[in-house]
């Protein structure tokens, strides 16, 4: 698969910041060295002191960076606007930099040095950043990199406009694909040379068919039944859903909000998770975690694995089709729990307590919820998080997108082995409604201290819950 644009783009940002201020600061002292224009009156102190400063001034330039949300590719106005936050970044830097030296060294650093630094380290980190956008749109020419596809709804000078922003922006890596509009022919029109795929109604489809990664609604707010009929249509579509309107200072909607070369843009689905260093810490938990588990839990998993073998006939492994991020389906492990031929009169139907299906052995696996350890692999090979809302079987998922509603918003974030709803006692037969309220409010709260405190609470909580069967 390969890789997102904006994922690399973060990366490329973070990386060449990191190597404009090492460069900034060594450029600093040579210059400053050179006795221009103030002359170096008490002796060039040693290179050796001022090279060990490059990983702090790397480390705080970042924390400044990340405090200022330059790691977080967003459609903002125009380069200068750009520069200003590097800037201002820059000297928050520069201020948490003498800080530091100021509390853990002892070594008297040049005035002078610290001085060039302020002064070339903003030029270097946007040098940087023109060559990481400059870098993404090799690796997108290249097909290397994979690009976000944007439908637009509504073909008017809204939709054009939108069209026209995220061309120009295209490190965001979003690339739109066409239009959706009640008013314009197919035929008669391509505005910005983009087709018109069919009428709002079609969106679902045109979702479906042309692989859809985000939609644009820019129909005017006089249509507003229009709008809320269109948003009620994406409802059961995994994909992001931007809201485009002239709602300036009055948008009371609880979403963030940002602009495009201007455009005021309202995210209807924005999460912690959305944002680059949350999903990549999160991930270097899942990681961490997951790897020290399937280690510690080693000797376990080989009793289990032999039990499973030797308590009745068939395979090791129980494997599934689930359904993860942004919709994607993957395979789940689990250790079986029930007879190899468990669905093969009835089909997919949910376990039930007293499950005629389970082994003697699966039984017990299932109310210790030890079947569940395999799912470790799903976690480390990036499938699954270890906390999140727990998968659903396509085939059950069909069901529910029509009945609960936002249901498809759980497939935001990775499934989990555990979630909120889990340890707050809603697992197996109890109320699904009452279990998406819980996941959905997990998604808009996440925070790498709720997911340490799931995990404690699932060793608390979760062995010999009264509904795991």
């Amino acid at each position: 698969m390969a890789l997102q644009t904006r994922q690399a783009y973060a990366l490329l940002l973070v990386a060449g910041d990191a190597l404009a201020t090492a460069a900034a600061w060594i450029a600093a002292y040579g210059l400053r060295m050179t006795g221009f224009p103030v002359p170096v009156d008490k002796g060039v102190p040693p290179f050796g002191e001022y090279l060990l400063v490059v990983p702090l001034a790397v480390g705080v330039s970042l924390l400044a960076f990340r405090s200022a949300n330059l790691y977080r590719p967003r459609p903002d106005s125009g380069a200068l606007r750009d520069a200003t936050r590097v800037v201002r970044a820059t000297l928050l830097a520069a201020v948490l930099l003498v800080a530091a030296m100021f509390f853990l060294s002892r070594f008297e650093y040049s005035r002078g040095v610290v001085a060039y630094f302020v002064l070339l380290h903003p030029g270097a980190v946007l040098l940087g950043r023109a060559g990481a956008r400059r870098a993404v749109g090799a690796l997108r020419a290249r097909g290397i990199l994979a690009a976000r596809r944007a439908l637009v709804l509504g073909a008017g000078r809204r939709g054009q406009d939108i069209v026209d922003s995220l061309r120009r922006r295209s490190a965001l890596g979003v690339e739109p694909i066409g239009y959706c509009d009640d008013r314009a022919s197919r035929a008669s029109r391509s505005p910005r040379g983009l087709p018109v795929l069919g009428p709002v109604a079609d969106a679902p489809a045109v979702i479906a068919r042309e692989k859809v990664d985000e939609v644009y609604v820019t129909i005017p707010l006089r249509d507003w039944p229009a709008i809320e009929q269109a948003l009620e249509r994406l409802s059961e579509e995994v994909v992001d859903v931007r809201l485009v309107a002239d709602v300036g200072g009055g948008a009371t909607l609880r979403a963030s909000s940002g602009d495009l070369d201007g455009l005021p843009i309202v995210s209807l689905r924005d999460t912690p998770l959305a944002r680059g260093w949350n999903r990549a810490a999160k991930r270097a938990l899942d990681f961490a975690g997951s790897a020290a588990l399937l280690v510690v839990l080693s000797p376990l998993l080989l009793a289990v694995a032999i039990a499973v073998k030797l308590g009745s006939k068939g395979p090791l492994f129980y494997r599934q089709e689930r359904m993860g991020l942004d919709g994607r389906v993957f395979s789940m492990a689990k250790f079986r729990s029930m007879r190899a031929d468990a669905e093969k009169e009835t089909g997919a139907v949910w376990a039930r307590k007293d499950d005629p299906r389970r082994t003697r052995l699966g039984a017990f696996l299932r109310k210790a919820n030890l079947d569940e350890l395999p799912q470790l692999w799903n976690v480390l090979v990036g499938h699954m998080s270890l906390v999140g809302p727990r998968p659903e079987r396509p085939v059950f998922i069909e069901q529910f997108r029509k009945t609960i509603p936002r249901y498809m918003l759980r497939h935001k974030v990775k499934a989990g082995i555990t979630g909120w709803a889990q340890v707050n006692g809603w697992r197996g037969n109890t109320s699904l409604r009452k279990r998406i309220q819980y996941d959905l409010w997990y998604i808009e709260n996440w925070s790498l201290g709720l997911d340490l405190k799931v995990l404690v609470l699932t060793l608390l909580r979760g062995f010999g819950s009264p509904n795991a069967y």
